[in-house]
């Protein structure tokens, strides 16, 4: 068989075992999902080995285990590093799911379930892409490693030290990730920089304890409105940012860069009418798509305190909190950042509390010229098999651990995702479309395929 012959005869079993690896609840982050997570590293690891991948194994970390594998028999050819994670998002709110989420629904040609697209979806594909070139042709044209991650949901806490202790391991020429997305349906996109991360929690306290507002409002800070001023301190009402600083080292975009993103005619009625709101929002002076990808941010992410059941209680709340994350461009370092939020946190406290910040996710921004020979041959295959120019865009979103590779590796980095802009991940309803796993799974195979010669070039 060709290999479009291939994934058409065996895209049921495909679709069979993707289905049975979406049903393992392997969320990361709860505590409760702890064997779960593990049993979704050991499923994966167990469909390398039999699509005919070597020296998989399960190797531990200080938290959830990689799961790696290799095939490492093409002569001469390039060595290609492929990422992704096994683990997925927490499912809340469950109420606002249409079917389970740990219960796969095919539905209008999507499959629908938590890691549908984000990212067990997207690492599969490789997974199968191999297992043709392999049962067609015997051998791939590459050599090829798998390293697929249990915790890029928590920040990939535990992977930086691993990359570090095991550069040799990953050796290679090129690293692969598909954990992005496409412009839009039938735009291939792919995706040269990732903002990076910093995120704090603060912590707001007053009194000693809650207070009666009859005694005591008026006299007595109330640690609520002292948070509430305190977040209001961050942005102006033009959206700036107002943290010293903090836009130090952000550089304007190259009007080469401008030019393109004006090409790609993004559209603001469109965004609103997706987002079904009737205004958008931001940084004076900025472009949506500048905004959302290549200018910093800062987020309340969550804020709470006080009395939240029914009715009303009359207290002081003597504890409030909030947590805040803030997206980074190139040249912003995550430590700084949050340093410079501290300094802010502290000059703007109101009297009367004490507040402690304490970071928690952080990730580098990334961004790599487009140019690169990898890069180029990775557009090449999505414009032969989409029959569209690829576009090479940047994404708002953060992959941490693709800085890391960029640090400690320094490899060039290809992020050919395959996922749509309103596929739900990290929400309710999460789905992957199967028209991009039926034609990402072709990109792949011709990406392998044609990688050897374009590298020697």
């Amino acid at each position: 068989m060709t290999l479009d012959q291939y994934f058409q005869h065996n895209r049921d079993r495909h679709l069979a075992e993707l289905t049975e690896w979406l049903s393992i609840p392997s969320v990361s982050s709860l505590s409760e999902h702890k064997q779960d997570t593990l049993k979704g590293g050991e499923w994966i690891a167990e469909n390398l080995r039999k699509i005919g991948m070597e020296n998989v194994q399960m190797i531990q970390t200080a938290g959830h285990p990689v799961v790696y594998g290799d095939w490492l028999h093409a002569e001469g050819a390039p060595t290609v590093l492929v990422y992704g994670h096994y683990d997925v998002q927490p499912v809340d709110p469950l109420h606002l799911w249409e079917t389970e989420p740990f219960k796969p629904a095919i539905r209008d040609n999507k499959i629908f379930a938590r890691g549908a697209t984000d990212d067990k979806g997207q690492s599969f594909m490789h997974v199968k892409a191999v297992e043709a070139l392999l049962k067609e042709k015997g051998s791939l044209p590459v050599n090829l490693k798998f390293l697929i991650e249990g915790e890029e949901e928590i920040g990939s806490v535990n992977l930086p030290k691993f990359v570090e202790e095991n550069q040799d391991l990953l050796a290679s020429d090129v690293i692969v990730i598909s954990d992005t997305g496409m412009q839009e349906k039938g735009q291939p996109a792919i995706c040269y920089g990732l903002r990076g991360l910093a995120g704090v929690q603060i912590d707001v306290k007053g009194a000693k304890g809650d207070l009666h507002s009859g005694l005591y409002g008026g006299a007595v800070q109330n640690a609520l409105h002292a948070l509430v001023r305190l977040l209001d301190s961050f942005r102006d009402e033009n959206g700036v940012i107002q943290v010293d600083r903090f836009y130090d080292k952000v550089e304007p975009l190259t009007d080469e860069e401008k030019t393109a993103y004006e090409a790609l005619n993004f559209s603001d009625e469109a965004l609103k009418k997706e987002l079904e709101i009737d205004a958008l929002f931001g940084e004076k002076g900025y472009t949506s798509l500048e905004r959302m990808w290549t200018r910093p941010t800062l987020e309340i992410n969550g804020m709470w305190g006080g009395f939240e059941g029914e009715g009303i209680k009359t207290v002081l709340p003597n504890e409030a909190h909030a947590k805040i994350t803030c997206r980074l461009v190139p040249h912003q370092d995550p430590d700084e950042i949050v340093e410079l939020l501290t300094k802010h946190v502290n000059a703007h406290t109101p009297p009367g509390v004490t507040v402690e910040v304490t970071p928690f996710d952080k990730g580098a921004p990334y961004v790599t010229p487009y140019d690169h020979p990898a890069i180029q041959a990775a557009g090449a295959s999505y414009e032969r098999v989409y029959g569209v120019p690829t576009q090479f865009i940047r994404g708002g979103g953060s992959i941490p651990i693709v800085a890391t590779f960029d640090q400690i590796l320094q490899k060039p980095i290809v992020l050919m995702g395959f996922g749509l802009p309103g596929e739900n991940f990290h929400a309710p309803n999460e789905h992957f479309h199967l028209e991009n796993f039926d034609q990402g799974l072709r990109v792949i195979a011709d990406y392998y395929s044609t990688l050897p010669e374009v590298l020697k070039k």
